[in-house]
């Protein structure tokens, strides 16, 4: 019997991105905003009209709308979409998990992204690619110095074709210098790989070649707060000899205090949850008791006015959730992503529907607007 207790990453063999074989390629996936969205029946239409006018109304009173989303809705091409609505100013904030991150990532750098978790587990290759992991570890490095948190950082890595890093000797002095600095931990993460990986200071220069299908780009581009919101041993980064938690979670608590940001301009807004059935909801509610909370200590009212549409391909279990939530027995109780929605002190619709097709047909109704 083994009497190992824990496995070392750093010894794991990665390999060039480039010699992957990808499933999907940029030229393939994105949707063009001029091309005519799918058939879609009028019961859709009308949720979708309801959603175009909810987003409307919230933007002409300030308040947020806020997209909450899965990597599926950028593998399957949403980008040029939703940079469209970021340029009108219909969305103010974005949120992804780690997935959406990385997938964002690989298309900006290589034009082609996602692999066979089957086949590549069993080889011991699933997610064990170098530039993937290094790159988006170097990114939010740099950024975590300058507490830019996971998304802000990884946009602006891509957007600027890499990061200006700092000089070990001035980081390692800095350190010694002010050790109760707020970013001394930031800053020995990144003396520690600056030093194993021999990193100078100055421009790092990474050249992202298909950043128009990068929604993290853009939104950096366009000044739109984008949040990632990851979870440890979740993602393929965790595959990579550079892998450090604490560098992830610095990032991800940044950007857990940024999305509340948002929550607290949500009087009267919208919240759109698209493919995000686990990380969606499980943000969102621990964010708005934390605005709450503050709301309250300061003698100010809890958020209200706000609206929430979820949409997914899962079956939402037959169920009225406008008549409240169903009894345990129910098997729609254990739908998480309408559950905890629903909760959330605000009118939920929820849309069985493809989410790149909602996007579509959403951006098409705003234009019309």
């Amino acid at each position: 019997m083994s009497t190992l207790t824990k496995i070392d990453l750093s010894r794991l063999r990665v390999q060039p991105l480039e010699q992957r074989r990808s499933l999907s390629t940029v030229d393939s996936i994105l949707v063009d905003p001029s091309s005519k969205p799918p058939a879609i029946s009028e019961g859709i239409q009308r949720t979708i009209n309801s959603c175009a006018a909810a987003i409307l109304k919230a933007r002409k009173r300030g308040a947020s709308v806020m997209l909450i989303y899965g990597a599926h809705l950028l593998r399957n091409g949403a980008a040029l979409l939703l940079t469209q609505m970021m340029e009108k100013g219909l969305i103010t904030h974005l949120a992804t998990n780690g997935a959406g991150t990385i997938h964002d990532w690989e298309y900006a750098w290589l034009g082609r992204s996602t692999e066979s978790v089957e086949q590549n587990v069993a080889t011991g290759t699933f997610g064990t690619w170098d530039e993937t992991g290094r790159n988006i570890h170097l990114a939010l490095l740099a950024g975590n110095l300058n507490s830019e948190g996971y998304g802000g950082a990884l946009g602006k890595y891509i957007i600027a074709d890499g990061a200006v890093f700092p000089d070990p000797a001035n980081v390692r002095e800095l350190i010694r210098s002010e050790p109760t600095h707020p970013l001394t931990s930031a800053r020995a993460e990144w003396l520690g790989v600056a030093t194993k990986l021999g990193l100078k200071g100055g421009h790092h220069e990474v050249f992202h070649r298909w950043k128009h299908a990068s929604i993290l780009a853009q939104a950096s581009r366009l000044g739109v707060p984008l949040t990632v919101h990851p979870g440890i041993g979740y993602d393929i980064i965790s595959n990579h000899p550079l892998f450090d938690g604490a560098v992830i979670g610095r990032a991800a608590t940044t950007d857990f205090c940024k999305f509340g940001a948002a929550v607290e301009n949500l009087d009267g807004g919208v919240v759109l949850s698209v493919g995000s059935a686990i990380m969606g909801p499980q943000v969102f509610e621990k964010s708005l008791s934390c605005v709450n909370n503050l709301r309250l200590q300061a003698g100010r009212p809890t958020v209200d006015g706000h609206s929430i549409y979820v949409v997914d391909l899962q079956d939402g279990g037959g169920w009225d959730w406008s008549q409240g939530e169903p009894p345990k027995s129910n098997p729609a109780y254990y739908l998480r992503f309408c559950k905890s929605f629903s909760r959330m002190g605000a009118p939920m619709q929820y849309l069985q529907f493809d989410n790149v097709a909602f996007i579509h047909h959403l951006h098409h109704q705003l234009s019309l607007s």
